[in-house]
């Protein structure tokens, strides 16, 4: 049996084979980041290029899709992307099944994460949990008893967009303060671009990692000047983690999962941000509520392992 597994992101695409869904090696693995100005056809021809690369010839028995926005797990029809254009109601389930002349399961990112850290990563012994990924954007995926919710309309799980500050900035999504617009790594960066153009006294280690040029800073390079002990850098990942760490406490008061599994670029930020994420998690829930949160196993690859398990239905 050969399975794909496929992987839309915002800003990097990823594909991989395997033989066996109990194996954890993968046979082939490709992944590229996507070009400036990508549009949902780029995003395509470059996935196919990427399958193409990784099935050498081969035909796959099943495809398993995550995709970087919400997605219509029923219809295989993705609604948009918040990072891309051009995706709007784009039927990739029927493209890839045309494509690859195999069964096609699709689903967002955060959702196909939660299942390959359910399956393979970080909740193996649990029941319930709640997968977050922080990255470009912000998305969830929910596993109650052992099984996806998606809600009615496959919308659960967005937790990107809870307000956590009604006066904050404004998000993409049209609303103000949402955790994505705090604390996704773009708008980490933006924050402290922001912060170095009005005051020059300030953020001299994070210039340095630039050689001077802030528009070149990454949310990497805010965590890498955070840990050498630069204020400002410091300051925005406190933000960034209180925002989540808001988002978490609500969600934990709202359905009270065993674990929270944070996944994406940011997770891998430092102390800073982790313990900010930590600490206003607990002060927003309940006293009586635990809120276990721990960073995701599988790295990069959650949402690969994802595309494994819905692509066989384990």
């Amino acid at each position: 049996m050969t399975i794909l597994a496929l992987d839309f992101g915002g800003t990097k695409h990823a594909a991989a084979i395997l033989a066996d869904p109990s194996e954890r090696r993968w046979q082939k693995y490709e992944r590229a980041f996507a070009p400036p100005n990508a549009t949902a056809q780029t995003d395509i021809e470059m996935m196919r290029s990427l399958a193409q690369s990784v099935l050498q010839g081969e035909k796959p028995d099943a495809v398993g899709v995550s995709f970087g926005g919400p997605v219509n797990a029923h219809t295989g029809i993705v609604r948009l992307s918040h990072h891309v254009p051009g995706w709007e109601n784009i039927p990739l389930q029927e493209i890839l099944e045309n494509e690859f002349q195999a069964p096609v399961a699709i689903d967002n990112d955060a959702n196909v994460a939660a299942l390959g850290e359910y399956h393979y990563g970080a909740g193996r012994d649990c029941s319930s949990l709640f997968y977050i990924t922080v990255s470009t954007g912000v998305g969830g995926g929910w596993i109650l008893n052992g099984q996806p919710w998606r809600g009615c309309e496959g919308m659960a799980g967005e937790i990107g967009h809870t307000v956590v500050d009604p006066n904050g900035p404004m998000c993409l999504c049209g609303k103000q303060g949402c955790v994505e617009r705090l604390t996704s790594g773009p708008y980490i960066a933006q924050r402290v671009q922001d912060i170095l153009q009005r005051s020059r006294s300030q953020g001299r280690i994070l210039r340095a990692l630039v050689q001077g040029n802030i528009e070149a800073i990454t949310a990497q390079q805010v965590n890498e000047a955070a840990e050498m002990g630069d204020a400002i850098a410091i300051q925005a990942l406190q933000q960034a983690g209180w925002a989540l760490g808001v988002g978490i406490g609500n969600a934990a008061n709202f359905l009270n999962p065993q674990l929270f599994v944070l996944g994406g670029g940011v997770s891998k930020a430092g102390q800073h941000f982790w313990q900010a994420v930590r600490h206003s998690a607990r002060n927003t829930a309940l006293p009586e509520i635990t809120v276990a949160i721990v960073p995701a196993q599988l790295g990069d690859d959650a949402p690969l392992w994802g595309a494994v398990a819905l692509a066989t239905g384990i």
